[in-house]
């Protein structure tokens, strides 16, 4: 089955920066949306920035200026930059693919990597 590996993930300190990268086994990677999606206890869990195949960004407003999605098809990764990053954006981070569709009739989800943020 399709599998994604998040990574990236840490402690740090408050307006200090973190890349996240989620790596995907599908051999169609190219030819769908991603997503990362963050969710912090006891807190539904949200959409942060999708990524189309053609390379048109979307970012929630509280990302917008800070994080930025990309994707490198050739490795079958997707990255999210985090800059200038609050203690709210504590969370545990997943990558979703393919993002407003389905493969196999089935959407996909990484594991998960924590973004801890201090003061």
């Amino acid at each position: 089955q399709v599998q994604l590996v998040e990574s990236g993930g840490g402690l740090v300190q408050a307006g200090g920066s973190l890349r996240l990268s989620c790596e995907a086994s599908a051999k169609i990677f190219g030819l769908n949306d991603m997503a990362w999606f963050r969710q912090a206890p006891g807190k539904q869990r949200e959409l942060v920035a999708s990524l189309t195949s053609s390379g048109s960004p979307n970012y929630a407003d509280s990302v917008k200026g800070r994080f930025t999605i990309a994707r490198d098809n050739a490795k079958k990764t997707v990255y999210l930059q985090m800059n200038s990053l609050k203690p709210e954006d504590t969370a545990a981070y997943y990558c979703n693919w393919p993002y407003g569709g389905s493969w196999n009739g089935r959407t996909y989800w990484g594991r998960g990597t924590q973004v801890t943020v201090f003061s």
